[in-house]
């Protein structure tokens, strides 16, 4: 009898540090995950932030020095930037539009499901519904089945509930770095499928 008690014991001693162990080995698992998330998150913004700097337009008056490391464009070069982005990830045709007169149309993208009408905003702060409302008017317009709002910055609480329903798809810095790299990694597998 003293036997099978000790050899429940120690069964039960060794469930529990079995138990206690792999919970520990869960919690520290779980700790990297978030820290990798939260890394990953602060990635893609400090990337958004890189967007915004690299495509903002400067100011004659006060122009910025920068290092000859960095690539500088401006805001033209940024809607050629995104449409390229659009055409290699989501498929299709895009034309970006003559910089005057284009309504607010930056771009548009031509898919099997229709027409899309873009507007690019290299834009430091949270966009205003007022760029939603050009896109829409225009989708209303020219009979287009979709539009984009893409910033690099973000949207105002106004803005995303302006966009509920419209069919208009809200895309900030992070989601855009998102896009982006789906980009590059796409294009890394077409040149894979001629070098293989």
């Amino acid at each position: 009898m003293l036997v099978l008690e000790i050899i429940i014991g120690l069964g039960l001693l060794a469930a529990y540090f079995h138990f206690h162990y792999t919970k520990r080995k869960h919690q520290r698992i779980n700790i990297l995950i978030d820290c990798h998330n939260e890394s990953n998150e602060e990635w893609k913004r400090t990337l958004a932030m890189g967007l915004y700097l690299r495509f903002k337009d400067e100011s004659a008056e006060n122009p910025v020095n920068y290092s000859s490391i960095y690539l500088k464009g401006d805001s033209i070069s940024f809607e050629y930037f995104v449409a390229d982005i659009f055409q290699i990830t989501r498929g299709g045709f895009t034309w970006v539009s003559p910089h005057s007169n284009d309504y607010g149309v930056d771009f548009e993208h031509t898919t099997d499901d229709g027409l899309y009408l873009g507007q690019v905003k290299c834009y430091q702060g949270d966009l205003s519904f007022d760029p939603i409302a050009l896109i829409h008017s225009n989708m209303v317009k020219r009979e287009a089945v979709g539009g984009y709002v893409i910033t690099t910055g973000s949207f105002t609480e106004n803005a995303r509930s302006y966009a509920q329903g419209l069919n208009i798809e809200l895309i900030d810095g992070v989601k855009l770095v998102e896009e982006w790299l789906k980009s590059l990694k796409k294009s890394e597998e077409e040149i894979e499928k001629f070098d293989g």
